[in-house]
């Protein structure tokens, strides 16, 4: 691995699946969170534009510390480089029954 690691952090946002890359996470003093700071978006001399990805950088334009809820975490990884930042919505399948996370309406049958 790189000498300054890069974290690829997957989590749910609402209705959302955001994948960024950050450069520390550790476990909050706040229980039941994860800390995110220092995040990696792609570099600007790119010639195309992702538009989720820049929605994403304006999203998170100032923001120094993002506290992630635990259960809202998907996967964290340590990767050699950042990639590209996006965002995805949330397929619902009604064959699989998943955990209520934090944005979910519940179900009326």
């Amino acid at each position: 691995m790189s000498k300054d690691p890069v974290y690829k952090v997957i989590f749910y946002n609402q209705s959302q699946v955001y994948e960024i890359f950050a450069k520390a996470i550790y476990q909050s003093e706040m229980y039941g969170f994860i800390e995110v700071e220092e995040f990696v978006f792609g570099e600007r001399a790119q010639i195309v534009v992702d538009p989720a990805e820049e929605k994403l950088k304006a999203e998170f334009a100032d923001v120094k510390r993002s506290y992630i809820p635990m259960q809202a975490i998907i996967r964290i990884d340590e990767v050699e480089k950042s990639g590209t930042s996006k965002i995805s919505e949330v397929k619902s399948t009604d064959k699989i029954a998943t955990l209520p996370f934090p944005g979910q309406a519940p179900k009326n049958d």
